[in-house]
């Protein structure tokens, strides 16, 4: 499947289910990255403006760049009465940006869909001088309880191509290899969601690998994951949990 039409099916769950970022992430960003009010920001990769959100309240001005449709108006229908915000059509390979148009460039879910290479030549083009580009994951932690581990084996089990897409195979080699030598730094923080069934399983399908209505395996992966559910909630929730990884520096 075409990467940037993958999630033309899923704009509702996705803007439904999919976790924020946390508030500390944010806060090192402005407080120790750099970004400030009244700078440009590249939000490339931006789906359905969750990450642009979060920019424009600090004051920021947002150009998203975002090559699937669907999820570009998504955004628009969001964020349209923010006067700071603008979304356009592009990639991370073409953003269709001038020269030099960017103080930063942020990546929130999206660059483990890169082409790292060619994305690496656009945005040493249209970062300013000394401009950073920041890459960011909300990363599901997979192990550690048996709900973590059971409901990672059913994507194994039911995933159509969730191995060849995990954001896990980026490694930490390809990620210094984006940044200019010894320029990446890190940091961690912690988000949590909590779900009810209905939202264990929009959670579910707002991903990209997951079989949908209709999907020979569709009604056994349901099943399997109401008896994990029933398995593993607390007072009628289970807690998804995430580690926030932030790799940012000049490229």
């Amino acid at each position: 499947m075409n990467s940037k039409e993958r999630f033309s099916n899923r704009v509702d769950t996705y803007v439904k289910y999919r976790p924020s970022y946390p508030k500390a992430a944010i806060d090192y960003l402005y407080d120790t990255v750099g970004l400030r009010p009244g700078c440009t920001i590249a939000d490339i990769g931006s789906g359905t403006g969750i990450f642009s959100k979060l920019l424009l309240e600090r004051g920021s001005r947002v150009i998203a760049v975002e090559p699937n449709a669907a999820m570009r108006a998504a955004s628009e229908q969001t964020l349209n009465g923010y006067p700071d915000f603008r979304a356009v059509p592009g990639s991370a390979e073409s953003t269709g940006l001038p020269d030099r148009s960017a103080a930063f460039i942020v990546c929130a879910q999206s660059f483990h869909w890169f082409d790292r290479a060619a994305a690496q030549t656009e945005f040493r083009r249209i970062l300013q001088p000394g401009g950073k580009a920041i890459l960011i994951w909300n990363t599901r932690l997979v192990s550690g309880t048996p709900f973590r581990e059971e409901y990672e084996q059913l994507l194994q089990t039911y995933g159509t191509d969730y191995k060849t897409v995990n954001r896990r195979n980026i490694s930490r080699e390809m990620l210094l290899s984006f940044f200019k030598d010894g320029a990446m730094n890190e940091e961690r923080f912690t988000l949590t969601q909590e779900f009810d069934f209905e939202g264990l399983k929009g959670r579910l399908l707002s991903s990209s690998y997951i079989p949908l209505p209709g999907h020979p395996k569709y009604d056994a992966m349901i099943k399997e994951l109401r008896e994990l559910f029933e398995r593993n909630n607390r007072n009628g929730i289970v807690p998804f949990e995430y580690e926030t990884e932030i790799y940012w520096g000049e490229v």
